[in-house]
């Protein structure tokens, strides 16, 4: 079996081949194309297979984490969207939940005010009304109002329309019809309706989420179309997948109709490559470091399964999505990162990335901003002449060129500006994971760091030393885990139905209904995909919360008939995971059932564990011995450094700091007090005083 994985980076474009037969694997990177990413992507398989002799006919399935849904929602740069919801409910996306942002500012941006998804001249109301619990008709839909709401969407050039009406998530009935009559008088249009993305109860959230799938539909359409033609075009004809948010994937159809399902599509790949590659150690509680061009990715596995997200957590670029999500804090820090003195003479690194092109200055494509790439050459810490691979040259006189003007801005020497670049970056992404672990009673000083990215093993040993993280581990290919993490995962789509039961009044009989009308659900949706039954997981959860709480806990459900004992078990659980996140319980008040979620997966090939470091000697991986600054003892001073060949280092020889280890997609630097030892397994483990 023949697999690629390929994610898009902001800066940088990965591929991973490998064979399962043949227990092979190939990696290649590549610029990223920003007009079109599918371009570079596209390339870069071309590049991957002439380079290697391989056929692309062979290839059995493409793997793709891509940020495009990402960046259109950061960017502000989506679809003209329409809304059609119902009459008196027009300003549900603008008005919110009457919430601050930041309670004590008085300076504060909320997105779906200054930037909303849909701006308030292209809402369209309707007549048409349901009643809870039972999604009774108070009023019919005015079928011949959502007919004259369409016809003027597409008079006015409207690309996107989402269809919201009040307690679809009971009965979407009328949202589907009225779906149906927008298609009708207006085919060309990405339409999509609120309990197709979201059907759960909040009403603000849930137009959220369907007014950003619509806002990114016709992007995320059209891009994956390009990808499927350039992979025609490359004479590839293997099935195309691309990952989800919620760490697993998905066929390129189902993501063409519900784009919104891939707004952490990079991000959740790299946090599964990274378990996947710290697997072999044994370590169960890891915090991933995914640090690319433009951005750093945290995630955690606790006791070797990835956190999710609840409700009150799945939020991207500051507006609220009612979609699974793994548990992922972004921060504006990569290679790319440019720094600056801002109007108030502070000094700052991020969030502006100079992206790939024209990139740092040491890239030689015209880059005139100092980043972080600039000031690790500008330390020592990046060989110019063994940049991916020695396929680029770095221009170190560009990076001294471009730091030295900084320097001057700050007035502090050029190692000393270059040298704080680099702590102000160490210094925002510690603080990233402190948010992610400290913050939620997690004690990182009881994790190992996986440094992922091209970036993330540059910086990785120092940001643990500012945590105490005893350990850090560089897998064998970290520049390109993320596309690793493509091939570690499974098909896997979720269901979910609003239930509201309470403890004291429970309807088991209505929640064995439902379970099996989710179930039904997914299982159509699998073999649609091709998938019977017998070759599909499927996972039981509800969120829970006792009675007038405002956000629930996800609690599993066993397996089987939902029955007294069953439920008992339930109770109880979400007791135990209460008092874990608030440290109490409230022994006597009713427990809530609000939603109950199936999870459905079915297994996709894998790839192989990488083949054991050979034997050989230190003397023969040094490639040279240079100078590289480290600040020490409160002083910044000059070390001489060996620099290493990473696939020539011996198995179980320790690497003393300071020390550079070089390979085609990262560089890893171990500091002075630290030790760096190539594993058996291949992964690099770096610990501090070892």
């Amino acid at each position: 079996m023949q697999l690629i994985g390929v994610d898009v980076g902001g800066t940088f474009t990965d591929l991973i081949f490998t064979d399962t037969d043949r227990d092979v694997t190939l990696i290649h990177k590549v610029p990223t194309t920003p007009d079109d990413p599918s371009i570079g992507a596209i390339a870069g398989l071309r590049e991957l297979c002439a380079r290697h002799d391989l056929d692309p006919a062979a290839i059995d399935h493409v793997f793709h984490g891509t940020t495009i849904a990402t960046n259109a929602v950061l960017e502000h740069d989506g679809a003209r969207t329409g809304m059609i919801t119902n009459r008196g409910y027009r300003d549900i996306l603008h008005i919110g939940r009457h919430q601050r942002p930041e309670n004590y500012s008085i300076m504060q941006d909320i997105p779906w005010q200054d930037r909303p998804l849909v701006r308030r001249r292209d809402r369209a109301t309707v007549r048409e009304r349901l009643a809870p619990p039972r999604g009774a008709v108070l009023e019919p839909l005015d079928e011949e109002a959502v007919r004259e709401a369409a016809r003027g969407f597409k008079a006015r050039g409207i690309e996107a329309i989402c269809v919201c009406f009040l307690f679809s998530y009971i009965d979407p009935r009328h949202e589907e019809r009225a779906r149906e009559i927008v298609l009708e008088e207006y085919p060309e249009a990405f339409v999509t309706n609120s309990a197709a993305v979201a059907p759960q109860f909040r009403e603000f959230e849930r137009f959220t989420t369907a007014a950003m799938n619509a806002f990114v539909g016709p992007k995320v359409r059209g891009y994956v179309r390009n990808f499927a033609a350039g992979l025609g075009e490359a004479k590839c004809r293997a099935d195309l997948h691309i990952m989800g948010s919620n760490g697993g994937i998905a066929t390129a159809a189902t993501i063409a109709e519900r784009p919104v399902l891939t707004l952490l599509s990079g991000p959740a790949a790299g946090v599964l490559g990274g378990r996947w590659a710290a697997a072999p150690e044994g370590d169960e509680r890891l915090i991933t470091f995914d640090v690319g061009g433009t951005s750093a990715d945290i995630g955690t596995v606790v006791d070797g399964r990835v956190s999710e997200a609840t409700a009150r957590d799945t939020w991207i670029g500051g507006y609220p999505v009612l979609v699974p999500m793994l548990d992922i804090a972004t921060i504006g820090a990569g290679g790319g990162s440019i720094a600056h003195v801002d109007r108030g003479g502070a000094y700052r690194v991020g969030p502006q990335s100079a992206g790939s092109r024209p990139g740092p200055a040491a890239y030689g494509l015209g880059g005139e901003q100092p980043t972080v790439t600039d000031a690790n050459l500008v330390l020592g810490r990046l060989d110019p002449a063994n940049f991916l691979g020695g396929e680029m040259t770095l221009d170190t006189d560009a990076s001294r060129r471009v730091i030295g003007r900084l320097a001057e801005q700050v007035g502090l020497g050029e190692l000393e500006a270059a040298e704080g670049v680099v702590t102000i970056l160490n210094s925002n992404m510690a603080n990233a994971i402190r948010a992610q672990t400290i913050q939620r009673g997690l004690d990182p000083r009881g994790f190992s760091l996986v440094a992922l990215g091209g970036a993330g093993p540059l910086h990785a040993a120092e940001v643990a030393a500012m945590l105490d993280i005893p350990k850090v581990i560089v897998p064998p290919h970290p520049g390109i885990t993320s596309a690793a993490g493509l091939l570690t995962t499974d098909l896997k789509y979720d269901a979910v139905k609003t239930a509201f039961q309470t403890s004291d009044s429970v309807d088991a009989a209505k929640l064995n209904a439902d379970f099996a009308w989710l179930e039904d659900t997914l299982v159509a949706q699998f073999a649609a995909d091709g998938f019977e039954r017998g070759r599909i997981g499927l996972i039981r959860a509800g969120d829970l919360r006792y009675v007038g709480q405002g956000y629930e806990l996800r609690v599993a459900f066993a397996d089987g008939p939902v029955d007294e004992a069953a439920l008992a078990g339930v109770w109880q659980a979400f007791e135990r995971q209460h008092r874990t996140e608030y440290g109490h319980v409230f022994a006597d008040s009713p427990v809530e059932i609000v939603n109950i979620r199936l999870t459905g997966t079915a297994l996709m090939p894998k790839i192989g564990r990488p083949a054991p470091t050979g034997t050989g000697t230190l003397d023969a991986a040094r490639l040279r011995v240079g100078s590289c600054s480290f600040r020490v003892d409160g002083g910044l001073t000059p070390f001489e450094t060996p620099y290493y060949r990473r696939d020539a280092l011996p198995a179980d020889r320790p690497v003393d700091g300071p020390a550079v280890v070089v390979q085609r997609d990262t560089t890893t630097v171990v500091p002075p007090g630290w030790t760096a030892v190539a594993g058996s397994n291949r992964n690099l483990i770096l610990k501090h005083g070892a």
